[in-house]
């Protein structure tokens, strides 16, 4: 018994030291706090969706969860091959070229009317604050820093471990111009090095006047927040981008509610929208959607395009690496959205609704 409560003591006082490092942020505090407090959406120290929104699906338990994790074999979780990628120089982009280039998951730089945006950038690697526990397929981090340009915007849709990468928002504190992102996530930033006028914290349904011809709209999704043991402390955020000649929407992480529909009342129709469709399962489909319900949801935004993200880099769920892209694909042949599905790096070309993409996946083992 006294080696039991002295492991367990260790194990207390390893773990607090551990999260004391800087790669877990800051916790809100003073006038950022007194900011949040005045948000509708922020009740007892937390933020909340506008809906209910279960943990788990009526019908599940971590404990099974955890069972179907390490005790049940689940093929192709990884890819056998290198997944594809194609070089582009992003860095001597034209200006007037309007493109997307995706980095994997839901990692991309957007150009557009020459304002160059970055979007929960992931480059170290790893999805986790633990070292090497949720790494990169092989050939799906093949971009860096190092290859960006100048960034005028940085938009964070949340403070997940995978959407928020402390490696790479570090190395890029010098190449940032604004970083836009929900109420609390600011702190992080400042914590990083990050100056407060580089930051803009916004609530849903702000708009922010970013340039001549650009505003952003940061809009609600339904998931949640939490960099250490405590959960809904920042708020997580999707955005509509509206240029002049075009209205992208960032969509984050998100469950699908009515909040797409309302959105599409009041921005639609969107001309792309990027969407969530990986690292879903049954038990949590409150807060990750499935992909008939990414579909859904391209429908009640109105959406012109549709661009499926949050795959093809990490295993965070149980289902095969591929099947995000090829059950979206399936679905959509009762949708016939123009699905944007490029290999990591390829460019998508915004002004071209007729460019065709390959079925990359389906050559990976």
């Amino acid at each position: 018994m006294i080696v039991i409560i002295g492991v367990a003591v260790a194990l207390v006082i390893t773990t607090y030291f551990y999260m004391r490092q800087d790669k877990f942020g800051q916790k809100p505090e003073g006038e950022r706090l007194d900011a949040m407090k005045k948000s509708g959406h922020f009740k007892d120290g937390k933020f909340e969706n506008f809906h209910f929104t279960p943990t788990l699906t009526e019908g599940y338990s971590m404990l099974g969860i955890a069972y179907d994790r390490f005790f049940k074999k689940h093929p192709r979780l990884n890819p056998k091959d290198v997944i594809p990628s194609e070089t582009t120089d992003i860095q001597n982009l034209s200006p007037d070229q309007n493109v997307l280039i995706w980095f994997g998951h839901s990692s991309y730089f957007i150009q557009n009317e020459g304002k160059r945006i970055l979007v929960d950038p992931v480059f170290s690697g790893n999805a986790s604050p633990v070292p090497g526990s949720v790494t990169a397929f092989p050939g799906a981090n093949n971009y860096g820093v190092s290859e960006l340009p100048e960034i005028d915007y940085l938009f964070i849709s949340h403070d997940h471990y995978d959407h928020l990468d402390y490696e790479t928002i570090v190395a890029l504190k010098n190449k940032v111009g604004k970083v836009l992102c929900g109420l609390g996530v600011g702190s992080h930033f400042e914590k990083w090095g990050y100056s407060a006028d580089q930051i803009i914290e916004g609530d849903w349904y702000d708009e922010v006047s970013l340039a001549p011809g650009l505003k952003a709209h940061f809009t609600p999704t339904r998931h949640f927040s939490g960099r250490g043991f405590v959960r809904n402390n920042t708020l997580w955020t999707s955005y509509v981008l509206e240029f002049s000649n075009r209205k992208i929407y960032i969509g984050g992480d998100s469950g699908y509610d009515t909040h797409f529909a309302d959105i599409g009342k009041k921005f639609g129709p969107i001309d792309f929208a990027i969407l969530e469709n990986g690292q879903y399962n049954k038990a949590w489909e409150a807060i990750h959607m499935l992909p008939e319900q990414t579909l859904m949801a391209a429908n009640d935004l109105g959406a012109k395009r549709v661009f499926p993200v949050h795959s093809s880099k990490f295993v965070l769920a149980l289902h095969p690496w591929d099947e995000p892209l090829s059950e979206v694909s399936r679905l959509n042949e009762s949708y016939n959205f123009p699905l944007v599905t490029p290999k990591i790096g390829q460019v998508v070309r915004l002004d071209d609704p007729d460019q065709k993409f390959e079925k990359w996946w389906e050559a990976v083992k």
